[in-house]
């Protein structure tokens, strides 16, 4: 008779067979009931809705939200295509946040289908599907992106809300400096009558620098008998110019958020300190408070490590060689390549402290910082050498959070335009600040991805003469809450302020971790 192990493992063999057919959504008839209740109790199986379930992880709570926002767009697609066949597609308004590389996860998700029942679908952490009876754009404006039916640019530009272009500029204004020319929009408006959308539209490309695009809408509707009055559709004009397109919604998306973020930062944060005379003695310091940091970092990525046991390594006397439970310690592999890290970091605060722009070093070094960090792990077997190759090739997700990070793909394109506006820009403060945020927004590691952001924090803050800043873990919640309403609502306030209070403290030499 199988034990209950081995019945554990026949039914985990039948869920990955279902994952290695792409299924992300789990129907009730994919398992028979001993399976399915096997792998619930467990923790390998969430139900998502009567009948529908997602692969999860045992180690999660119940109630968490990370295997449900890592699983959304997918069991989105699954779930539609089961329910509505091929007859469905999103709304413009969400087609186009999606191929203007926006993947936050919505509170509610409408969708199109001549099938809909214009109802509410319930989903798990206040999320729900609208399926409105409506029937479908034209064949040629839907394209299926990562199984999801969405209208083309060009269609969802026009058949976006006026409102849409007002709270969502950024994704707009992204959608728009996609467009490479007049032509692939014109069609639509003139065959439609759009004469309204077409001076928002024209509008909208006269904001972001497109003056060609704009000048021949406007032209070619006055020839067709049109009004061709134009109108900006956005509450403040844009800050930063497009002067081409740009078919990675990426590299625009992040100028944007950079520039719209700017101004909310500098109101916030202290002045820049004179830069230090002796280099020696703030290199000092921050060894000085080397445990401290090291304690509330590692604390705040859910390592548990003690301070006695941080001293061990910045001595020297940890020693997995000759101990080996000190080797089999993940916390403590953590600590060893956060002490390597540290030392790396100082290394680069050193060359910002004799005047080097603090963004090219960061571009320079910090693929540096994150080989220390895991290179302990890498030795004790734990990590593959590849895992030090460089950024990410797969997909992450951030536990507890409904931001999706870019694809891997995405990430190649952010990482050079988050260097190149870090070596552009004069503001110390706004360095500070978007250098954290924008980091862990992209997530280009596998891992590491907070600590590294918190060392790039401090390289930026020695940019402006301010000491290194501890986030201290008594904070998380506040931390990762202003991170999430940077990263959702792209409200960068609340996070500006939680990191100049910080860094006041600091300054006045009454800092919060102790």
């Amino acid at each position: 008779m199988p034990s209950p192990a081995e019945k554990l493992a026949q039914s985990l063999e039948l869920l990955q067979q279902l994952q290695d057919q792409g299924k992300v959504a789990i129907r009730s008839s994919d398992l028979s009931r001993v399976h399915r209740e096997r792998l619930s109790k467990n923790g390998f199986l969430q139900e998502v809705m009567k009948g529908w379930y997602i692969a999860a992880r045992p180690d999660q709570a119940v109630g968490e939200s990370t295997a449900w926002y890592a699983s959304y767009w997918s069991f989105c697609a699954d779930y539609l295509r089961d329910r509505f066949g091929n007859d469905w597609c999103l709304s413009p308004e969400h087609s186009l946040s999606l191929l203007g590389g926006n993947r936050a996860v919505p509170q509610q998700l409408i969708v199109r289908s001549a099938k809909g029942s214009n109802n509410i679908t319930a989903l798990p952490q206040g999320t729900s599907i609208l399926d409105i009876r409506a029937a479908l754009p034209a064949k040629e404006d839907i394209e299926q992106k990562d199984g999801l039916n969405l209208v083309t640019l060009p269609a969802s530009l026009i058949a976006s809300s006026p409102n849409y272009f007002r709270n969502h500029a950024t994704d707009v204004r992204v959608a728009l400096s996609m467009i490479s020319d007049a032509s692939e929009i014109l069609p639509r408006l003139l065959e439609g009558g759009h004469s309204v959308v077409a001076r928002r539209i024209a509008g909208g490309f006269r904001d972001i620098g497109r003056t060609r695009i704009a000048d021949d809408i406007l032209n070619t509707m006055k020839s067709a008998d049109f009004d061709s009055r134009e109108e900006n559709p956005f509450d403040t004009p844009s800050l930063v110019i497009f002067g081409r397109a740009e078919k990675s919604p990426y590299i625009n998306r992040i100028k944007l958020m950079w520039h719209d973020m700017r101004e909310s930062i500098i109101e916030v944060f202290p002045e820049p300190v004179e830069m230090p005379l002796d280099i020696d003695r703030y290199l000092e310091r921050v060894q000085e408070i080397y445990v401290t940091d090291a304690y509330h970092s590692l604390s705040i990525e859910g390592y548990r490590v003690s301070r006695e046991f941080i001293e061990r390594v910045r001595l020297g006397t940890w020693n997995p060689d000759h101990d080996a439970k000190d080797h089999e310690q993940r916390d403590a592999l953590a600590a060893r390549g956060y002490w390597q890290a540290y030392q790396a970091v100082r290394q680069s605060v050193r060359r910002v402290l004799t005047r080097e722009n603090a963004g090219a070093v960061a571009d320079e070094d910090h693929g540096n910082w994150y080989r220390e960090l895991f290179s302990p792990s890498v030795s004790a077997g734990i990590l593959r050498p590849a895992d030090l190759a460089g950024y990410r090739s797969g997909q992450v997700y951030i536990r507890l959070s409904s931001h999706v990070p870019p694809s891997a793909e995405a990430v190649r394109d952010m990482m050079p335009t988050l260097f190149e506006l870090l070596r552009s820009e004069k503001e110390p403060a706004v360095r500070v600040v978007l250098g954290h945020f924008m980091f862990v927004y992209i997530h280009p590691y596998m891992d590491g991805n907070g600590r590294t952001g918190r060392f790039m924090m401090n390289l930026m803050l020695a940019s402006g003469g301010y000491p290194w800043t501890v986030i201290p873990v008594e904070r998380r919640t506040d931390y990762l809450r202003a991170l999430e309403t940077a990263s959702i609502e792209q409200d960068i306030g609340p996070f500006a302020s939680f990191i100049s209070g910080l860094v006041r403290k600091a300054i006045e030499g009454k800092p919060e971790a102790k």
